[in-house]
């Protein structure tokens, strides 16, 4: 098997090339390359690789660009900085991504994992490469990380670590943190929605955005419906839908 290895970092080169070795002695590494130019022309006047090793940050780039130029027929497996997070959302048609330091054991399971669907699949497609980069943007997104509030005559500001939930009441819109203080602010829950990281905070139910740290209890109910228990107390039950309850399961399991 011979692969090509596209990694701007000479000891994490290194390192994938021992690693690529001690599994299976007979793997040939074709070339190293550091970018995105280097990986078109040598893609573009050699044969194909069985398997392209390749680090998403390039010296020059994103490596994407290099599939926007030319045709790549075969599978990859990424390398990423990324943490766990943004890893799973960049699952995409069976294709791997290691998390950077290279892991051994991760590193020969993906082989393992190659060899046994290379003759399934082929490479990857420009649609996959679209889905990664907008799983990519996602989780690059700049969050909000304090919020100002008004208390009194005064203006403050909260940090996010100090946030609760938000509850709506009527219109008007209230920020609570740990310590069970409640500020009102200058936004509804459809705008808090795309300014709060979704890792952190689910939308219960039209009146309640909460924070993981918040989630005291979730009970089941005979109607399929759950029954959230926060910390501080909410002043009213608090319940998330049946339509929405698998959403929010999946939310609290990540």
């Amino acid at each position: 098997m011979r692969v090509l290895i596209l990694e701007d970092e000479a000891l994490s080169a290194k390192r994938a090339s021992q690693l690529l070795q001690e599994f299976d002695p007979t793997i040939e590494v074709a070339d190293i390359l550091e970018s995105i130019e280097e990986g078109v022309s040598w893609l573009s006047k050699n044969p194909e690789p069985d398997l392209l090793l390749l680090d998403i940050h390039l010296s020059d780039g994103l490596c994407f660009r290099i599939f926007e130029r030319i045709t790549v027929n075969s599978p990859v497996i990424f390398t990423t900085a990324y943490d766990q997070y943004a890893l799973q959302a960049f699952k995409v048609n069976s294709i791997d991504y290691l998390l950077k330091p290279l892991d051994k054991t991760e590193l020969q399971n993906a082989l393992i994992k190659y060899r046994n669907l290379n003759a399934a699949r082929g490479g990857i497609s420009l649609a996959d490469i679209r889905k990664i980069e907008e799983n990519m943007l996602s989780f690059s997104k700049k969050y909000k990380h304090r919020f100002l509030v008004k208390y009194a005559d005064t203006i403050l500001y909260k940090n996010i670590e100090e946030v609760a939930y938000f509850y709506a009441d009527d219109k008007v819109v209230f920020l609570v943190t740990l310590e069970g203080r409640k500020y009102l602010i200058d936004y509804n829950l459809e705008s808090l929605e795309e300014l709060l990281d979704p890792h952190l905070f689910f939308r219960i139910n039209r009146k309640i955005i909460a924070r993981i740290q918040s989630i005291q209890k979730v009970k089941t109910l005979l109607s399929s419906r759950l029954q959230v228990f926060l910390k501080p107390a909410f002043e009213q039950n608090t319940f998330v839908s049946r339509e929405r309850s698998p959403d929010f399961k999946i939310w609290l399991d990540n």
